[in-house]
């Protein structure tokens, strides 16, 4: 028999009970991080226990859709549940990506039960220099 000690362990527990597994119309959130390295926009994903060919991910326009399913493990009849606290069902975020984002060229990585997507930031975005013209003449921009 396995002891518990963390009582919010047990109220997400509950929580999970009382709402239920996520569904494809009413998805669970899934945790992440974002943040810039360089010339790119990377975030992460926890999605442990989930294979990567149940994992979906969609770009529409400026919308970045994440969404994967953590499946049921298979039982065998004379099994007996002890502790139950992963929770199973759908998994999704939804972000909108500014405009400075290269939505073409995003990479997504999946390893040890975690989603990375790395998103350039577009040419346009990146700081330029603009020369000055003296006099009647032009300016030019050179990027």
């Amino acid at each position: 028999m396995l002891m518990r000690t963390d009582p919010f362990r047990e109220l997400d527990r509950l929580t999970q009970q009382l709402m239920g597994p996520g569904t494809w119309s009413k998805p669970s959130a899934m945790p992440m991080d974002a943040y810039r390295e360089g010339d790119e926009y990377v975030v992460a994903f926890d999605l442990p226990g989930i294979t990567a060919d149940a994992i979906d991910i969609d770009v529409e326009r400026n919308m970045l859709t994440v969404k994967a399913e953590r499946r049921p493990v298979a039982k065998a009849d004379d099994l007996q549940m002890e502790l139950c606290e992963r929770p199973l069902g759908v998994f999704s975020r939804q972000i909108v990506l500014a405009d400075t984002l290269d939505t073409e060229h995003i990479k997504a990585d999946y390893d040890a039960g975690v989603l990375t997507l790395r998103i350039p930031i577009a040419e346009r975005a990146k700081p330029r220099k603009i020369s000055i013209g003296v006099g009647s003449g032009h300016k030019e921009i050179s990027g």
